[in-house]
């Protein structure tokens, strides 16, 4: 009956997540559109984020619970996944077009996290609360960075007579969009509490562990917006958008979330940690070697990018 309850709980818990993360980001948006905030920007912030936030509310309920090894796999788990089957997944549709900035700047970037973050776990084992405050005042200068640049290619866009995209973002009444933005935390927060119980418990019974499911499980349920958002890009031919929400994607789960979960609580590594941040920074340098070769991911990378998670998947199954 507790298994049961836990399975409930986890696939319950994954639906309050990600509709929580939608309806928290329709509210927010509109009410950022109400002010006057360029859409450019509510893209780059809120909505990046918003596809972030279960990854976030995971991992800070695991650390708070002391499930250390969830809240850390949770994240390397979704980067892998992001890299691999995202990617793969949407090059399968579609060639995807990898953009200069991307190759140059924001994928070299997310390589440069992932080591920072392998760096700073490795030296005592743990993410400590000044690791946390790292990793956050960085994620600042990242995000100023990217709407400063945002901001310079709309005037450039504008002052060369071309309309600046201006996104789809609905407009819903102040009432509707406060409603919606805590409604939308108020299932992220349970919906979080239920996927770490529900994993914990399916953990224990099965004798694996937390390690593993936030690995695998846990790590492909808080994936699935970035799954959701990258496929959709490529069957719009919005190619370049698919590479670039998965980038950005993993540098926000390594610098706001653990940043963020570090500061609240410091994290304790296991060595299974440090292997697979290794994994996660050796996959990444492929994906980057495959996107420089054509400055694209065509169907043959994507079919080689889905049997390397296969692997991968394989490798910590049996480890």
């Amino acid at each position: 009956m507790e298994m049961l309850k836990a399975i409930a709980l986890l696939l319950v818990g994954f639906v309050f997540l990600i509709k929580g993360a939608d309806f928290f980001v329709d509210g927010s948006s509109s009410v950022a559109k109400k002010l006057k905030v360029p859409s450019l920007i509510i893209g780059l912030t809120i909505v990046a984020m918003g596809t972030s936030l279960p990854e976030l509310s995971v991992s800070i309920t695991a650390s708070m619970a002391g499930s250390n090894a969830l809240a850390v796999s949770n994240v390397i788990g979704s980067n892998i996944f992001n890299l691999m089957v995202v990617l793969g997944a949407s090059a399968l549709l579609a060639p995807l077009v990898v953009g200069k900035d991307v190759l140059k700047k924001d994928f070299p970037f997310s390589v440069l996290c992932a080591v920072l973050l392998l760096g700073l776990g490795y030296v005592g084992m743990e993410l400590a609360r000044i690791d946390g405050v790292i990793f956050l005042a960085i994620f600042v200068a990242f995000l100023v960075n990217q709407v400063l640049t945002a901001m310079k290619a709309r005037r450039a866009a504008m002052n060369a007579n071309e309309a600046p995209a201006e996104g789809d973002i609905k407009e819903i009444s102040m009432a509707l969009s406060l409603l919606f933005i805590v409604g939308g935390a108020v299932a992220v927060k349970f919906g979080g509490d239920w996927v770490v119980y529900g994993a914990k418990t399916i953990a224990a019974a099965f004798g694996l562990s937390e390690n593993l499911i936030g690995l695998t499980i846990v790590a492909l349920g808080t994936s699935l917006p970035e799954l959701v958002t990258s496929m959709v890009a490529a069957r719009k031919n919005e190619l370049d958008m698919a590479v670039g929400n998965v980038v950005g994607s993993n540098v926000f789960n390594i610098l706001m979330i653990l940043g963020v979960a570090a500061t609240v609580s410091p994290i304790a590594f296991i060595m299974e940690n440090v292997i697979d941040i290794g994994i996660l920074i050796a996959l990444s340098v492929l994906v980057w070697v495959l996107c420089f070769r054509k400055g694209r991911l065509g169907r043959g990378e994507g079919a080689i990018m889905l049997l390397g998670y296969a692997a991968y998947l394989a490798y910590i199954i049996i480890r």
